[in-house]
């Protein structure tokens, strides 16, 4: 039955127009006229936010007085929407992470833009649950699913779904992965004792999330064989076909491998191709843990460091990463639909499928994950594509990684800077230490540069992080922020040295 638009004069009378103003309550404004107004002026004040990035600190420590701010009871009585936003304006604003000033490089954040800002307002208006049913925020979901399967040359039949980021991603790829080793009867039955023969294998440098999904799917971490890595800091593939067959011939049963298109420390990326033929020689699940690097597809100048990347059964990343789509906005693409619908789908009375009406449209989101209950993330996804492309956007990638190359060049301009690993994308690692004449010890540089990095910090000039790389504790710099330019990161190494040189020169005196 097509829509009938004579229908809305036949309905009845708003039963509730004529009661008394106490009779009935609602949460809508009262005063629309003020409330718009009110409106206008947040959104002004965050565009005004973003426009002038640069003029703000990256990140600044938080006084207590902001703090007291949400150490009070819970209020019984409301406030103004006006009073609300001078309080976010006065104490959240100015004390948030910093991920969006092009001064943050600490972790692989993206920096969002205006466009998605605007889409995530869209978005919260429309308030749609995208947990299911006959919606178009579905079908806007369904179309990001189609243009990955595009990116990925993956087939017709892949499935996706968006979900908070990669760790569940990879959790999610982890169960999908499990039924397809133990069948269905295992979301019955439980990982029992068939589950404790099943191994899995990832490199050394990969996320951690990976051993935590092993924790959360029941099997243990004990049952992920973590890879060596080489000079490069990918998978040692020839230690990882060595390790499959030594599980073998103890009477275990190999069933997942999970390659890395972006390490979390230094970027690298594993073989994906050889690892593809590993996992198609031992009949294991092949997944690849993209957080941030998967959408190098985009980018001539990446996409083919990740040859082997659509031979994946599954892949995971993020939008919200180089992307630069707002938070939160993970993706988990599966080659087979049916495998993948195999580990989740739940029906139940109450979620029935019909042919008609708002009940339809079957299969629904909540069949390829664990979320009933999901915001309309895919369309802040929609915007950033459609509004730039994937050309403008693999440019902004190919950018991120020539800007890390100059932060390599102006390295090794600087004899009191070291790089600590090569750089295949836009992760550069590198430390103080120090001019020739100085002796600083190794457990020394390691607090040195902490302590610059916590210098760093405060100063709000900039906001690179620290990891550990062979042993060494580094600056580590993820050019990530399309906002990012040179000019920030001579920023950041002048910085660097004026610190170092300042913290050497007061501990020699």
């Amino acid at each position: 039955m097509l829509f009938d638009d004579k229908l809305m004069d036949k309905l009845p009378k708003d039963p509730t127009a004529d009661l008394p103003q106490e009779a009935h309550q609602s949460l809508d404004p009262e005063d629309w006229s003020a409330f718009r107004e009110q409106s206008h002026r947040m959104l002004d004040d965050m565009l005004n936010f973003v426009e002038h990035l640069r003029e703000r600190p990256v990140w600044q420590p938080i006084p207590q007085t902001a703090r007291a701010q949400f150490q009070v009871a819970l209020p019984k009585q409301g406030q103004s929407l006006e009073s609300a936003h001078q309080t976010f304006m006065q104490d959240i604003l100015p004390y948030g992470p910093g991920n969006s000033h092009p001064g943050f490089m600490g972790w692989v954040q993206g920096g969002g833009t205006p466009v998605g800002m605007l889409a995530d307002m869209l978005a919260a208006g429309l308030n749609a649950n995208v947990g299911g049913r006959d919606q178009m925020p579905v079908e806007v979901e369904r179309q990001i699913v189609r243009w990955m399967r595009e990116l990925f040359s993956f087939p017709d039949s892949a499935s996706g779904v968006f979900v908070t980021g990669t760790s569940m991603a990879n959790l999610m790829a982890v169960l999908v992965a499990r039924t397809v080793a133990l069948g269905k009867s295992v979301r019955q039955q439980g990982v029992r004792e068939s589950a404790a023969q099943l191994t899995a294998y990832t490199s050394v440098e990969a996320h951690g999330c990976v051993a935590q999904a092993m924790d959360l799917a029941g099997f243990g971490t004990a049952a992920l064989r973590r890879i060596p890595s080489n000079d490069l800091f990918q998978m040692d593939t020839q230690a990882l076909e060595a390790a499959i067959k030594a599980d073998r011939a103890a009477g275990l049963h190999p069933f997942f491998i999970a390659g890395t298109a972006g390490s979390v420390d230094v970027g690298a990326i594993d073989p994906l191709n050889e690892i593809a033929d590993i996992a198609a020689r031992h009949n294991c699940w092949f997944h690849v843990d993209g957080a941030f690097g998967a959408l190098g597809m985009m980018s001539p100048k990446v996409a083919p460091l990740l040859q082997g990347i659509q031979r994946a059964d599954s892949i995971a990343f993020d939008f919200h990463k180089w992307g630069q789509v707002q938070y939160d906005a993970g993706f988990l693409l599966v080659r087979n639909a049916t495998q993948h619908m195999e580990a989740f789908a739940a029906p139940v009375a109450y979620l029935r499928r019909e042919t008609r009406g708002l009940a339809g449209g079957s299969p629904w989101p909540c069949d390829f994950g664990p979320d009933l209950s999901r915001g309309f993330r895919a369309l802040k996804t929609w915007f950033t594509l459609q509004v730039f492309g994937t050309e403008k956007l693999g440019n902004i990638i190919s950018q991120t990684c020539d800007v890390a190359q100059y932060l390599v060049q102006k390295i090794a301009q600087h004899p009191s800077l070291a790089l600590l690993a090569p750089v295949a994308l836009n992760v550069v690692c590198f430390r103080y230490v120090g001019n020739a004449g100085m002796n600083i010890g190794a457990h020394h540089l390691d607090d040195l540069n902490r302590d610059i990095v916590a210098d760093l910090h405060e100063s709000g000039l900039a906001v690179p992080s620290t990891t550990t790389v062979r042993g060494q504790l580094a600056i580590r710099a993820a050019i990530v922020n399309h906002r990012t330019s040179r000019h920030d990161i001579d920023v950041m190494l002048n910085a660097v040295l004026a610190l170092g040189h300042a913290r050497c020169t007061k501990s020699e005196q």
